[in-house]
């Protein structure tokens, strides 16, 4: 097990209690971190662990946690300290009981998850770079959606496929589906939107009091439409979710095209952290989008 008497300290000294009799326990943290528990008679706190080079990643992720968590309208978990120590980087957050999302919850999640999204900026982008998964996501400021999903999304996505060996038609199809996204967005310019960005159905679950909680964002400002899109990616969202959201803040109905655009960026990000059996529904996608050009 790796050393923790640094990470412990500052646990420590970012919450003014110590760590007496505490126990560890390794936890499942997916396939990027690994994680653990840290518990003592009264305490409980969640540590992900990495690469000591991975502070950045942690860092950005405490910021989005921090924001989302400020304005108060869903269940966010706090973030208690992190930092690079002990040979890894680190982030520790409370420790929350987490099960799967049902009934209540899963409406109520829909009603709070559209009450984020009404908080908005005057540009698209955020004030850090983060990752989505593993992979680099430039947030650099833009007062454009379209040039900023052609750009900093979509176009930045297809450039590391290039350089993960996928050239060929998901290139080619890829640039003309670049050079014609306008298309999408005639007569729709989305308001930016504070997103959570990377909102599948492992990053959502309720509380022992059956509150929804969201977790591991990839958080920037942009198109709401894009947090929706993903939560019908792979599934995990119940029919209540979606009427409960649409209820308290109604989608547009160029939503049901778009979408497919919005997980293109998450499946080609799939593509490059997992390899080739993402490819055919990545081209898949595109040609269905360009056949909505046409």
């Amino acid at each position: 097990m790796a050393n923790f008497d640094s990470i412990l300290r500052h646990i420590e000294g970012a919450t003014g209690q110590p760590l007496k009799n505490h126990r560890l326990v390794s936890i499942g943290g997916g396939g990027i971190n690994t994680a653990y528990q840290i518990q003592t008679a009264d305490q409980s706190y969640f540590i992900k662990l990495n690469q000591p080079h991975l502070t950045a990643m942690f860092e950005a992720e405490a910021n989005g946690l921090e924001e989302m968590r400020a304005l108060n309208c869903v269940r966010i978990p706090d973030v208690i300290c992190y930092g690079q120590a002990d040979g890894h980087s680190y982030l520790v957050l409370e420790y929350i009981e987490l099960s799967s999302l049902r009934g209540q919850t899963s409406k109520l999640l829909g009603t709070q998850l559209a009450k984020l999204h009404q908080h908005t900026q005057y540009f698209y982008g955020w004030h850090i770079d983060n990752t989505i998964g593993s992979t680099p996501q430039h947030n650099d400021r833009e007062h454009d959606w379209l040039t900023f999903w052609q750009q900093r999304r979509l176009g930045q996505q297809l450039k590391f496929a290039r350089k993960n060996g996928f050239t060929g038609q998901i290139q080619d199809k890829g640039q003309q589906l670049l050079e014609s996204l306008h298309v999408f967005f005639d007569n729709y310019s989305p308001k930016p939107s504070l997103l959570h960005g990377d909102l599948w159905g492992g990053n959502a679950a309720a509380d022992p009091q059956g509150n929804p909680v969201i977790f591991d964002p990839a958080c920037y400002y942009g198109d709401r439409e894009a947090d929706i899109a993903m939560t019908e990616l792979f599934g995990g969202f119940s029919s209540e979710f979606y009427s409960a959201y649409q209820t308290e803040y109604p989608l547009d109905p160029g939503y049901k095209t778009r979408k497919t655009l919005y997980n293109l960026y998450h499946i080609i990000n799939h593509l490059n952290l997992f390899g080739g059996s993402y490819l055919s529904q990545a081209e898949s996608m595109i040609g269905q989008l360009l056949a909505e050009i046409k």
